[in-house]
């Protein structure tokens, strides 16, 4: 392990989770076991928590949960499957295999994430492996969805700049790649590849590692996000990264990433030493050093991050308790040469632009609204029979944008005709009908389905939104964007903390709620109010947005505005956050 400027890694004993994974043999555990017993519909806690590696979570409906326990029934257990889909981008055929297993073996919608994958859930425990197969069939893959591992590489879905999308794209697929783990458990246990792991020899430490070269026999010690923006829009949502790649185009050439380190947005209600942070800025890279560059980064976070508390474990805390100073010598040291200095560039929204867009390239994209992300048939709207026709006769792409939106992509002027009319003839709007206010919101799946949700997110959001439409437009300002973002645990999926207008659950009907995060993506939201209701909520909010639309400045944003004014202080660092 480098070790030149004398920084010991963490103290203390490892956590349950680092001796789990060690004693795992590269991620196999007893899955094979558990998912054979028929007695459960659940797995035991160890191999749940290995599961996540392979891309799936176990879940409970807890809208079941108390008359299940009246029946003397155990929980009802189903599993969250997540797809990889580096930059959010899937071919019509793969978009047709997800919306099969939707009703084959899940609950009948598909969700696109905030991380531009797919998540299909209510999968049964029996046909997992059935699903995990046909979805890699497909040439798509759960492996690293989740867990202590680099997720999911994003990417700006950029439908303007065809080119520059093209290579960006390519280098989110190369991430995901080169950071994938190598372990052949994932093969072994859903493909039935050859039983290998057992004649393997389990490494010690990680020099020479021949299973795991870049992570070793425990991985890291948390999660780790790395998302590429294309400027000036940050829709990934940069500073929220582990590690963030900001593409530098110079005369219409792709020449280089700005390089920023240490994002993320997870924190735990009551605990000061936890909080959401913003990536800051370190560099400049060229492309052909892109890969190199976020392995040795890895390498730091597995060598030096907090393996004892998992909630201090993420790469944000790292480099806050060793010092940025320390991280790009150390960085420097691993790589044998220096980033070059940081280069000029401006981001102006993080959101996205709805309609038709013709690209440089004379191909033309959709962007479309879909609320919170969910891809389903309800009366009146049936969004997925629509893009099942569509994906039927689409020749370009489909991309997941992280805002929870789809671009249809890559479309002849001739297939644009007959999109089109596929998406009138069932009543489908691009997302233009909505206020301003509803096209710009985020939220998590929380209840039913999520372990971690204190409070509602994705079926709370969009009547929240109804009741406060009213008041924009009684205000006249229906048609200003403002972020505003829900989540139903301080965890974070939804970005909450880069929301102008952000609520975190705290229980049932209860949220913290936050304001002034900057409609970039580069300044933390701060808390205005604490454990408060729908009716405070309102109360709350609409002296404040009357305000906004009679004294703001011309362009002057929601978040920039409540800062300004006095509502709540500007937060651009996240050791501020609890001030």
């Amino acid at each position: 392990m480098a070790n030149h400027h004398k920084v010991e890694p963490i103290g203390g004993p490892p956590s349950d989770v680092e001796h789990l994974k060690r004693e795992s043999h590269y991620l196999k555990g007893s899955l094979v076991e558990s998912l054979a017993n028929r007695i459960t519909g659940g797995l035991p806690d160890l191999d749940n928590r290995l599961l996540k590696f392979h891309g799936s979570y176990m879940q409970d409906d807890r809208d079941h949960r108390t008359e299940r326990e009246k029946q003397k029934l155990e929980p009802y257990y189903q599993f969250m499957l997540r797809v990889v889909t580096p930059g959010g981008v899937a071919t019509p055929e793969q978009w047709l295999v997800m919306d099969e297993l939707a009703d084959k073996y899940g609950t009948g919608s598909l969700k696109l994430t905030t991380r531009q994958a797919f998540q299909l859930h209510g999968v049964l425990k029996w046909n997992l492996k059935k699903t995990i197969r046909e979805i890699n069939d497909a040439l798509l893959s759960t492996l690293a969805a989740c867990g202590d591992v680099s997720r999911n590489v994003m990417c700006n879905p950029n439908p303007y700049q065809s080119e520059i999308h093209a290579e960006v794209f390519e280098w989110a697929q190369k991430l995901t790649s080169h950071l994938a783990p190598k372990t052949p458990a994932y093969h072994e246990i859903w493909l039935d590849g050859e039983k290998v792991l057992d004649s393997l020899p389990q490494s010690d430490g990680i020099e020479g590692d021949t299973v795991e070269p870049i992570y070793g026999p425990v991985y890291l010690p948390r999660k780790f996000k790395i998302g590429i923006a294309v400027p000036p829009s940050n829709d990934v949502d940069v500073y929220s990264q582990d590690l963030g790649y900001i593409a530098i185009v110079e005369k219409g050439k792709l020449v280089g990433f700005n390089v920023c380190v240490g994002g993320g947005m997870g924190m735990t209600h009551g605990d000061t030493a936890t909080y959401p942070q913003l990536a800051k800025l370190i560099g400049f890279v060229t492309p052909d050093r892109v890969l190199e560059l976020a392995e040795k980064i890895v390498t730091i976070q597995r060598d030096y991050g907090n393996r004892s508390v998992r909630k201090n474990a993420r790469f944000k805390y790292t480099i806050d308790r060793h010092g940025l100073e320390w991280f790009v010598n150390e960085l420097h040291d691993r790589l044998g040469w220096e980033l070059q200095p940081a280069r000029e560039f401006r981001f102006d929204h993080t959101g996205d632009r709805y309609g038709w867009i013709k690209g440089k390239d004379g191909k033309w994209n959709l962007n479309l609204y879909i609320q919170a992300g969910r891809v389903k048939d309800i009366e009146g709207y049936p969004l997925r029979t629509a893009l099942r026709e569509v994906a039927k006769i689409h020749t370009g792409d489909f991309r997941l944008t992280a805002n929870q939106n789809l671009v249809i992509a890559n479309v002849t002027s001739q297939k644009k005709t007959k999109i089109a009319a596929i998406l009138k003839q069932y009543g489908i709007g691009e997302g233009t009908q909505y206020s301003a206010l509803r096209r710009s919101a985020l939220s998590c799946v929380a209840l039913p389905t999520c372990g971690l949700a204190m409070a509602e997110a994705e079926r709370y959001l969009p009547t929240l939104i109804t009741k406060l439409e009213p008041i924009l437009e009684e205000a006249g300002i229906q048609d200003e964007e403002i972020n505003i973002r829900m989540t139903g645990c301080p965890n974070g999926c939804a970005r909450p903390a880069l929301g102008e207008i952000a609520f975190i659950g705290k229980s049932p009907g209860k949220y913290n709620m936050y304001m002034g995060a900057s409609f970039s993506g580069d300044r933390l939201s701060k808390m205005y109010r604490e454990n408060i209701g729908e009716e405070e909520i309102i109360d709350t909010l609409k002296p404040i947005l009357h305000r906004y639309a009679s004294e703001r400045v011309s362009g002057e944003h929601f978040g920039d505005f409540v800062i300004r004014t006095g509502y709540v202080k500007p937060v651009t660092d996240g050791t501020n956050f609890h001030d």
